[in-house]
């Protein structure tokens, strides 16, 4: 890895791409009727929170007018799926226990979107028991403390007491993080840092860690052609104090990256030819391509001329119904 300042029109060309595919993808984010019953959440409600969660940072946060433009319509959009929050109500008063419903809410509820039965349910949900219980996996819990910030719920855990628990805040040894724990590390810190928005919560204990075995983790996992998780450790890269910046490892996305913005999750680019494929197969790889792109060009622009002023907070954008929408 290199320090200094990376390459703005390689890293903006990279976030401009994988947002217009996105774009056109909006009716494979859209949710079925049945998505409060039947529907498996994790290829409805998933891509879809996902979706939110990235847009809504790169809507305030990339110094590109027209980029921020691109990300507030999929933001906007995304809310309009959840008909305007009414969704996350449905969801609570059907799983009271559940965490994903408030997790997925955090995201809209700090923007400034709120509902109010929602914000009512979720500070009645979140006092019960049932909702205390600890959990197994601690990554998962950071992302549950994290939402209840967001919505101004006190939360029912000690942030730094759980981050302790995770594999990031026990430094596991670096020659063993198989694939599971590589994930769990980069979400480690995006729930720590809010996905980058305070990177300053990075101890320096663990951003020495993250330095040190960065680089070797990039490595292997393109060698292993693992590209949403290579994208993922170049955005945890880029939340470093100092960000470095790996120009081998970005070219590399950056060729991978298909002429219409698509980036493959695993391996070479798929050639279905069924659209629906196409869209499981790079989705998430694309959303964190365009998100590690926007960090590492504000830690580099940051690098040469220091913190740049704030955003303004994002407006609202496009929200094309899902019936109009074309196939990409």
């Amino acid at each position: 890895m290199t320090g200094g300042r990376g390459d703005p029109r390689l890293l903006d060309r990279m976030v401009r791409d994988s947002l217009g595919w996105l774009d056109k993808a909006r009716p494979f984010f859209c949710l079925p009727p049945n998505v409060t019953t039947d529907a498996d959440p994790n290829l409805t409600l998933k891509p879809l929170g996902e979706l939110a969660e990235l847009t809504q940072l790169i809507g305030v946060l990339h110094p590109r007018d027209d980029i921020r433009q691109t990300a507030r319509g999929l933001f906007a959009f995304a809310w309009n799926e959840t008909r305007d929050g009414e969704l996350f109500a449905e969801l609570i008063r059907g799983e009271p226990f559940a965490t994903y419903p408030v997790e997925l809410y955090g995201v809209f509820a700090q923007a400034g979107l709120r509902h109010a039965e929602v914000d009512e349910l979720v500070h009645t949900t979140t006092r019960l028991r049932g909702w205390r219980v600890a959990r197994e996996d601690h990554t998962r819990t950071l992302s549950v403390l994290n939402a209840e910030r967001r919505i101004g719920l006190r939360q029912h855990a000690d942030f730094g007491a759980v981050l302790a628990l995770t594999g990031l805040g026990r430094l596991p040894e670096p020659w063993a993080l198989d694939r599971k724990a590589a994930y769990g590390v980069t979400h480690d810190v995006f729930h720590l840092t809010d996905w980058g928005r305070n990177r300053q919560r990075l101890a320096p204990e663990l951003a020495g860690y993250l330095r040190l075995w960065l680089p070797s983790w990039l490595e292997n996992w393109m060698e292993e052609q693992l590209w949403d998780l290579v994208g993922e450790f170049l955005a945890v890269t880029a939340c470093l104090p100092a960000a470095p910046y790996d120009p081998v490892a970005w070219q590399r996305l950056a060729d991978l990256q298909a002429a219409d913005g698509s980036v493959p999750e695993l391996g070479p680019a798929p050639t279905t030819d069924d659209p629906a494929e196409a869209f499981t197969a790079c989705y998430h790889s694309t959303l964190v391509t365009a998100f590690a792109a926007t960090l590492a060009r504000i830690a580099s622009d940051e690098a040469e001329a220091g913190p740049p002023a704030g955003n303004a907070a994002m407006a609202g954008g496009r929200t094309t119904p899902c019936e109009s929408e074309t196939a990409p």
